[in-house]
Order: C-alpha cells, then sequence, then structure tokens
C-alpha cells in the first residue's frame, strides 16, 4: 500500500489488487470489504465477465483499486478442477495494462490458486521478508514456485528482490539471516534462474508504530504520519 502510494505521489498511474482473501490491502485503504458488491472474486469466477474497469475504483490521486472481500477464500476450492485456473487474473487483466504505469498485487501468505495466478500475470516478484529462520524457508518455497511458473505460463516472470520489513539490525540472528540471503543471490548470478539479477533492497524497513498503526485508520503512512 505505500509502496503505491509513494510511486502515485510521483505522479505516476497505479493500479493495487488485492488478491488476499482477508482483504488488508483494500482495509487500508480505506474500504470496508462488507459494503463491496463485486470485487477481484468475480474475474477469477467468471471467464467471461467483461467489465472489469467497472470493479476498479479511484481511491487516492493517481491511485486506485481492485477490491478483495472474504468471498475470495472460496476460489481455491472452486477453481481447483478449472484446466486454466491460474490465468484467470493474466487475461483479465489485459484491457487494464494500457490504463496503468504500475500494477501492484498484493498476495495470500500463501502458494495456492490466488498466488499462482498473480505470478501468472506478473513481470516482477517482490519479497517482504521479516528476517527470521522461518521466512527465509518461505522464501526458498516461494522461488521454487517462481522458477516452476516461469517455465510454464510465464516465462518473463523475474524474481527483483526482497524488501526487509519490520528489521531490528542489532540482532546477530536477522543479520545472519540476510547475509544468508545475499550470499544466496550473489551465487545465483550465472545461474540463469528467475532470481539472478535478485538483491536485498535497501534501506530495511525498521519496526515502527506509525506503520502498525496506520491500516486501523484507512490511511497510508504519508497521510498517517508523513514525518515518521
Amino acid at each position: 500500500v505505500n509502496l503505491a502510494a509513494a510511486i502515485a505521489r510521483r505522479g505516476r498511474s497505479v493500479l493495487v489488487i488485492d488478491l488476499d482473501p482477508q482483504a488488508h490491502t483494500t482495509i487500508h485503504l480505506g474500504t470496508d470489504p462488507a459494503t463491496i458488491e463485486r470485487s477481484v472474486y468475480d474475474i477469477l469466477l467468471d471467464p467471461a465477465f467483461d467489465a472489469v474497469d467497472a470493479l476498479v475504483g479511484s481511491i487516492r490521486e493517481n491511485l486506485s483499486l481492485l477490491p478483495a472481500e472474504v468471498g475470495l477464500a472460496a476460489a481455491e476450492s472452486e477453481l481447483a478442477s478449472d484446466h486454466d485456473r491460474n490465468q484467470r487474473l493474466a487475461r483479465a487483466l489485459e484491457p487494464l495494462k494500457r490504463a496503468y504505469e504500475f500494477i501492484l498485487i498484493d498476495c495470500p501468505p500463501s502458494l495456492g490458486v490466488l498466488t499462482l495466478n498473480a505470478l501468472a500475470a506478473a513481470r516482477e516478484v517482490v519479497v517482504p521478508m521479516q528476517a527470521h529462520f522461518f521466512a527465509l524457508q518461505g522464501v526458498s518455497k516461494l522461488l521454487e514456485t517462481v522458477s516452476l511458473v516461469a517455465q510454464g505460463v510465464n516465462p518473463n516472470l523475474k524474481v527483483s528482490g526482497v524488501v526487509l520489513c519490520m528489521h531490528d539490525e542489532n540482532t546477530r540472528h536477522a543479520r545472519e539471516v540476510v547475509a544468508d540471503l545475499e550470499r544466496f543471490f550473489e551465487d545465483s548470478r550465472a545461474g540463469g534462474a528467475p532470481w539472478w539479477a535478485a538483491r536485498v533492497f535497501r534501506p530495511a524497513v525498521r519496526r515502527s508504530i506509525k506503520l502498525a498503526e496506520s491500516p486501523g485508520f484507512g490511511q497510508t503512512i504519508f497521510e498517517y504520519a508523513p514525518d515518521s
């Protein structure tokens, strides 16, 4: 949300797609999922749905949202038997690509049908990660999935890098995890994998109570605490 808001504040047109049934991105941008009649769920479940632009709402100047609601959780099981289940989003986004300079897709914290739809539609993957051991294991599984998607439905898919979130550089464990991650990326430079050019983005996003509070007010960090 804050990355999208920052780009929009630079005068660039941005669409944010909330692909998480928890609808946290939708809530963070000040929209109550309970009030939404149509959402990204509709374009995933109905391949013939041709009014995608009607679902998009302008949230801020240069910033639009394709919202989610809790019914999206059912998409995993409802799409399970469809042969094109992982490419529904990519097809639906075709008419929107010319309307926005940036399209950011917020994925659920799992590697199911919804995340696979995002990977099939995207050109770049940015991974937010807390510098903990289990989070590092999760990134490893995600990269395996990215590799499979790149070998199949989306050969243009690349991993841009990792954004460290809620980061505390003062702990030895965090420093070791980051060092392991940077070493892994460096060792991948000549391998031709989708993450061959990936890096750990700097500066890290430190732990901040202002960042934690702002979603509760439906505001970006630039609105809630511009001097944070």
